[in-house]
Formats: C-alpha cells, structure tokens, sequence
C-alpha cells in the first residue's frame, strides 16, 4: 500500500520528448539561422575583449569603479582583475565575460520588451506568470538538456541556457516597475494629449528605470551563476576550470578559478548598481531644475 498505483502513469516526458524531436526534424534551418547570429555575435564580443590590453581593461575598470562609486572601489575592482591575471587566468576570465555579455544582451532585449507588454496587458501577464514561475524554480540543469539537443555542444547552446536561465528577473521587475508608476502622473500625461507611446518612453520608462536597473543587475548575477554550469556542455572559460578541478580533485586550480568568478561578479553587481544610482541621481537632479 505504501507504493503508488502502477496503472497510474502519465508519462508526461515522452511528450516533451517527442515535442524536442519534431523541432529539432521540422525547425532544423531556424535553429541553424539561431546558432549562427548568435555565434557570430559572441565571437566579436569575444574578439574585442580579447583585443584589449590587459593594463587598459584593469584602468577603464578603476576609473568606472571610482566614477560609479569612488576610488576605494575602483582600487579595489583593479585588485580583483590584477589577482585574476596573477593566477594565470585572463584568458579564460574574458571567455567567460563574452559569454556573461552576450547572455545579459539578448535578456535584456528579450525581457525588458516582455516586462513591458505583461505590464500592459492581461491576459499576457496571465499568461507570462506561470512560465516564468516555472522558469525560475526549475533546476538551471534541466535548461542544459534542450540547449544541447538544439545545438550541440560549444559555446552557442551555453549562451541559450543562459539567456533562458537568466530572463525571467528582467521580465519581471520591468513589469513590477511599469505597473508601480504613480497612477497620477500617468493621468496627467493623458490630460495633456500625450499618445501611449510618449508615455511611456517619457513618463513611465524614467519612472520605473531605476527597478528596471534592478532586474538588469539580476539578470547579470544570473549569468554569472550559470558559468560554471555551462561548461558541462562544451562552455569554455573559468566554468570549465571549475569542472576539470571536481573531476581531478585539484582543489588549488578549484580555488583559483572559483575565486576568479566571484571576483567578476563582485565587480560587476557594483558596478551596475553604481551605474543605476549614478543615473537615477541625475534624473532626479534633472527633474529638480
């Protein structure tokens, strides 16, 4: 009596089994068109971050860090790089950036979007929650199995398990801040013959941007979450140090690598909450005057 009844069986993976494989039968040239912009798209990322000199990259870093914040931080930002480089991992530290921005990119394009148009309509909010509820609680494992059989192994399918890992926090906090704008302001704006579209993009937009910088910060934590994941299915970088470190046991190239990936995301949630502060600063100043 403690076993479950084994007539009761749904079997709800074939389904999902057979979906997957008729896509990847009938929808082969759309994925083949996917994989190539999106490749072509990380390599010039790769290749430009590539292209600049080490000593320019930690500079830029500490004069972003001391303008977003102060020169405390930015020091401190230069360290973290300088370490990296020290450890013998630039390199792979500007594989995984490429994957890091090209993922962040194309969430921020699709989701900033899809926030917008679930605060605006109903029906797609409706239907929008429950997808991204399930998106968020799923394990970022289960996103790998679709990106390989999709795309195979390499680069592309671990930008696509980022990205799918990685919008749900810009969909939804874009939607929270469309939604949160003074009802008021909104009526004035109408009151004076403003169309849907100018308010939005005067109004509702510089309202909402700083909550929107939020979801934008999220999203890039994400990503960076998901480096080291990704390179089970072919992600070159600091992720697949990690993973080459558990097989082998080598707790020193562990170390090193793992330190490395907090030391980016340490870098870049400063600087992207340093960026919205900066730029909510001045908004209000410029509402002020």
């Amino acid at each position: 009596m403690s076993n479950f009844p084994e007539f009761i069986n749904l079997n709800l993976g074939i389904y999902v089994d057979n979906l997957v494989k008729w896509l990847i039968i009938n929808a082969d040239s759309v994925f083949n068109a996917i994989s190539k912009g999106m490749l072509g798209f990380l390599l010039k990322i790769q290749d430009f971050l590539m292209w600049i000199p080490w000593f320019a990259l930690i500079l830029a870093i500490f004069l972003l860090g001391m303008y977003v914040k102060n020169w405390k931080s930015g020091l401190s930002f230069a360290v973290m790089l300088t370490l990296i480089g020290a450890m013998g991992l630039w390199q792979e530290m500007m594989l995984s950036l490429a994957i890091i921005i090209t993922s962040v990119i194309i969430s921020i394009i699709i989701g900033i979007p899809l926030g917008i148009l679930s605060a605006k309509s109903k029906r797609i909010s409706m239907i929008m929650s429950p997808l991204l509820d399930a998106m968020q609680t799923m394990p970022s494992f289960v996103y790998l199995i679709p990106a390989v059989m999709f795309f195979g192994l390499g680069m592309v399918p671990a930008v696509f398990a980022t990205i799918i890992y990685a919008t749900p926090p810009a969909i939804r906090l874009t939607n929270l801040a469309i939604t949160g704008v003074d009802k008021e302001m909104l009526e004035a704006a109408h009151s004076f013959g403003a169309s849907s579209m100018n308010v939005l993009f005067k109004v509702e937009l510089p309202q909402a941007f700083p909550t929107i910088m939020t979801g934008i910060n999220q999203t890039m934590m994400m990503a960076v979450s998901m480096v080291v994941i990704a390179s089970m299915i072919g992600a070159r970088g600091l992720g697949l140090n990690v993973l080459e470190s558990i097989n082998r046991l080598d707790i020193a190239k562990g170390f090193e690598a793992g330190l490395s990936v907090v030391f980016i995301a340490i870098i870049l949630d400063r600087l992207t909450q340093g960026m919205a502060n900066k730029m909510n600063y001045h908004s209000n100043d410029n509402e002020r005057n």
